[in-house]
């Protein structure tokens, strides 16, 4: 798959209409795995996203992922795993609280029932309800399906008799690790940098 989008426009953030096929749009929103200058895996972001932070001279490319990008003058693989430059400190928290994030948190699984489900199907459940003095935190929040979430209504857990299979936790640096596993697992090329 060829992509025409030109690098200028891309590093500039902008949008040239019809420079680009819906195919290779989809090229440039394929994950890419952002490394610390240390190596150490810290996020995930769309290749788009990563050929700025390389065009900008913020990271280096380390693995490509075989799609190309064409200028008048300049050919340029897309990433699959790019290194930034300079160290980063990351913050402990540094996940944003968000229905997304609370079912990559769970895997996509309720938390009474253990069923697996597509995230249209998976509502979020405040494990002490709101009403009776529940907030909406990491350690509140789960995924939990329809059913279950009928069924437990404004009950405690122990009144419902419906307990989390998991305590829920906040998107620390081993989960978020996790999901960076289950987000590469079709990528060879991440396995050396999230295996260790």
């Amino acid at each position: 798959m060829r992509s025409h989008l030109p690098l200028a426009m891309l590093a500039s953030g902008t949008h040239s209409s019809g420079t680009h096929s819906e195919g290779d749009g989809h090229a440039l929103h394929q994950p890419v795995l952002v490394l610390n200058a240390s190596y150490e895996p810290i996020n995930v972001c769309a290749a788009r996203r990563a050929i700025v932070l390389v065009l900008k001279g913020v990271a280096m490319t380390e693995e490509e992922n075989g799609h190309f990008l064409h200028a008048a003058r300049v050919a340029m693989r897309l990433p699959s795993v790019i290194r930034l430059l300079e160290y980063r400190r990351i913050p402990h928290q540094s996940r944003a609280l968000s229905r997304k994030n609370i079912l990559l948190r769970d895997r996509n699984t309720c938390q009474y029932c253990s069923t697996a489900l597509p995230s249209g199907e998976l509502t979020l459940d405040h494990v002490i309800p709101r009403s009776r003095g529940g907030l909406s935190t990491w350690e509140n929040l789960v995924a939990c399906c329809h059913s279950c979430n009928r069924r437990k209504g404004n009950q405690l857990p122990h009144e419902a008799n419906m307990k989390p299979t998991r305590e829920p936790r906040s998107f620390n640096l081993h989960t978020s690790r996790h999901i960076m596993r289950l987000m590469g697992h079709s990528d060879d090329k991440w396995r050396k940098y999230l295996f260790y």
